[in-house]
């Protein structure tokens, strides 16, 4: 049980406590509502910007990772399609350090002419880098484009096009910070040998004079259901030919997210799952093979992925696994396969609160979902998942109509 206290702040910055006292280190942890769901489909790739620019400088704090350094510190930060989050570890006597820095560039950050330009070209870099120079990189690109026809899950947190990140003006990333980087879009969780009474005076000490931001809603548009296959092939120069199998899923709250996430689990999790055991192992049709889900708020996606292996075309891959899927959905699974499974994620989540830092990033996410104390709940909602749920899932997600399939050949 991870025990926490919440208190809001009269600009409504939610702050999330938890003590610790079996560590001399704190954890501060800022998630800001604001991921490349809320881009709009001309400026994609503008909250992963806002990751690198939240580190180029604020008024009183010209070079963010100094102080903290000076303080035993250590800092970063990481972007999806939900959420920005930024963290910050340090020696717990030296909280405040953390606090002066995060409240700085939160008001005062210096979204410079020079800062937009040094950021845009490390962040273009890194688009050419992981997507245009390396083997599969545009494999999201195409796959999302796919799947998603009017939710902005559509395209990678990278952004959709390099030419987004080349084009945007000063004027366009600063009214992106204006929007979304105010103390009532965001959560603050502070974690480890920390006093709640002390956190809270520190927290409107620092944030308390921040104004709020305007209240807006994210008017996010929700993706029509799949009514037929999609496939896609593409050619490039890579080392082996890929599969891609990706089927639509529930969102993170849905009560059946748990039992599709397990299912991924059956598919490929570990060496004695069906798909690795059966098409690498024994059958030796692929060479790796890999399911997993996106776990996004809204609903998201089951992706199979693999190379076949040589002398096995995609075809004859896609193939087999669908013929694996059809065993799934029809013949009935042991109980025993699925409490190992559930016995993997319970030692998972349990061995997770280990880490100060992943309860704090944790406390925030499920914050950000709605109730911070949805971590405590995990668990038995993964216990309590049976086999007819797995099978449900499988009926339900599998069909050919809800299926969308990418073919990645290598070019001759």
């Amino acid at each position: 049980m991870i025990e926490f206290k919440r208190h809001i702040l009269d600009n409504g910055l939610c702050l999330i406590i938890h003590e610790d006292s079996s560590t001399p280190m704190a954890v501060v942890n800022i998630l800001y509502k604001v991921g490349s769901r809320n881009e709009k489909p001309s400026q994609t790739g503008f909250a992963h910007l806002f990751e690198h620019l939240m580190f180029g400088g604020s008024k009183n704090a010209p070079v963010y990772d100094e102080p903290l350094q000076w303080a035993g510190g250590d800092c970063n930060a990481f972007t999806n399609s939900d959420i920005t989050n930024y963290y910050d570890i340090l020696p717990a006597e030296n909280l405040e350090t953390a606090f002066w820095l995060e409240s700085d560039r939160m008001f005062h950050l210096k979204v410079s002419k020079k800062a937009l330009e040094t950021q845009r070209k490390v962040v273009t870099e890194e688009y050419r880098e992981t997507c245009l120079n390396e083997p599969y990189g545009d494999v999201m690109h195409q796959l999302y484009n796919m799947t998603y026809q009017v939710h902005p899950y559509q395209w990678p947190v990278i952004g959709k096009e390099i030419a987004h990140i080349e084009q945007a003006s000063l004027d366009d990333v600063q009214a992106f910070f204006q929007r979304y980087y105010k103390p009532n879009n965001a959560i603050l969780v502070v974690a480890g040998n920390v006093k709640a009474a002390e956190v809270i005076q520190l927290a409107e000490k620092w944030f308390g004079e921040i104004p709020a931001g305007p209240t807006f809603e994210e008017n996010i548009p929700t993706e029509p259901p799949q009514t037929e296959a999609r496939k896609h092939i593409t050619k490039n120069p890579v080392p082996f030919d890929a599969l891609y199998m990706a089927f639509h899923m529930p969102e993170r709250l849905d009560p059946d997210y748990y039992a599709v996430d397990l299912l991924s689990d059956v598919l490929c999790n570990g060496s004695s799952s069906r798909l690795y055991r059966r098409l690498k192992k024994e059958a030796n049709i692929f060479n790796d093979i890999d399911a997993y889900v996106t776990g996004s708020i809204d609903p998201g996606l089951l992706i199979i992925e693999g190379h076949p292996a040589k002398g096995i075309s995609l075809e004859e891959a896609r193939d087999a696994v669908w013929k694996e899927l059809e065993l799934l959905k029809n013949e009935r699974m042991e109980e025993r396969e699925l409490q190992k499974l559930k016995n993997k994620v319970e030692s998972t989540l349990v061995y997770s609160e280990v880490s100060c830092l992943t309860k704090a990033m944790n406390l925030a996410f499920f914050e950000r979902l709605g109730d911070a104390s949805l971590i405590n709940k995990e668990v038995d909602l993964y216990q309590r998942i049976t086999v007819k749920d797995i099978q449900t899932q499988a009926n339900q997600l599998f069909q050919k109509s809800n299926c969308s399939e990418l073919f990645y050949k290598k070019k001759d």
